[in-house]
């Protein structure tokens, strides 16, 4: 029981820096490379923050925990909107004005009724998964096609500037795309471990485990990126990394995490975490853009308002671990 709590810990502890070395290594690289800062922003650092979803999710997939590959991917985005935008407002309420943004919101919820109607059937099969890696090649089509023709826009330019961030030597940038990309691995199988003995121990689903604890562990990495953006006045870049997350999670890493290994979906994650996944996302029309002339802005009281939210959700996971476990 110790020893798997220690590995859930430092699991994540290493998970979180790992990424961000490695991001920092790829980013610099790519630079280094020729890769104009505007693909850095969107392909690297943009989407690199669901490294470590994307790791654990597949892992747990290859070895047999399906529970934790897609608790982990759905848990994390309710995280992601509910609790990382909750606490990013509360430190710097977040400005909504970017003409991106508006049409991504709308997107997201096409991606998760698209996930929904795909594992209906109560079963992630070869072809669904397919079917959302595509859907995420063509969103990222998307994505630097309009980040190029509207290089005004803020998000855009917001990319752009934390690009140009990546100044290391290419020897330097090589070491931490490799020792990131390995210790990834590594403290993914940790974390993977450790949750699954912990489930096990305390009689609760690997589905629970990977909505919660995995969950917002892997989310971590965005929530680093979305406060300092926020506090740096890049409130486009705030937003833009939960949504940017979101699209990755429900697309790629579902949708990767299908391809290692089909699996079955708990009929929970149908009846009660995609619903909650929809309104949260559908909350920032609310919550984000503006009304009557009034600009966007997920104000302080709002982001209250997430994080009660959020931990009504989590009551909710509590109350049905219990019952299952009684």
């Amino acid at each position: 029981m110790i020893l798997a709590i220690i590995a859930l810990i430092a699991g994540l502890a290493l998970l979180v820096w790992s990424a961000d070395r490695f991001v920092e290594g790829a980013a610099a690289l790519a630079r280094h490379l020729g890769m104009k800062p505007l693909l850095i922003g969107i392909i690297i650092i943009g989407f690199g923050t669901s490294a470590p979803e994307m790791l654990v999710s597949a892992l747990s997939a290859l070895e047999g925990s399906p529970g934790i590959a897609l608790g982990n991917a759905y848990g994390s985005n309710i995280a992601n909107i509910a609790l990382i935008l909750g606490v990013t407002a509360l430190i710097s309420p977040i400005l909504v004005h970017s003409s991106v943004l508006r049409k991504e919101v709308p997107i997201l919820v096409a991606i998760i009724i698209l996930s929904f109607i795909l594992i209906m059937d109560n079963g992630l099969s070869r072809i669904d998964s397919l079917v959302l890696v595509a859907a995420f090649f063509l969103l990222m089509g998307w994505t630097v096609y309009e980040a190029k023709r509207n290089p005004a826009d803020p998000l855009t330019q917001e990319m752009e500037k934390e690009a140009t961030l990546a100044v290391l030597p290419i020897g330097w940038s090589v070491f931490w795309l490799i020792t990131g990309l390995v210790l990834l691995i590594v403290s993914s199988r940790i974390l993977v471990w450790g949750a699954v003995v912990i489930a096990h121990i305390f009689g609760v689903s690997d589905v629970i485990i990977g909505l919660t604890i995995v969950a917002v562990g892997t989310s971590l990495p965005e929530l680093a990126s979305s406060v300092a953006a926020a506090r740096r006045g890049e409130h486009d870049m705030a937003l833009g990394n939960v949504l940017g997350s979101n699209m990755f999670n429900t697309l790629a890493v579902v949708g990767i995490s299908g391809l290692i290994k089909p699996y079955a979906v708990d009929a929970d994650i149908l009846s009660r975490d995609m619903p909650v996944m929809l309104v949260l996302t559908l909350s920032l029309f609310l919550f984000g853009f503006g009304f009557r002339g009034r600009q966007g802005r997920i104000n302080r009281f709002e982001g209250v308002v997430l994080l009660v939210l959020y931990g009504g959700y989590l009551a909710w996971l509590v109350r049905a671990a219990i019952g299952a476990a009684g």
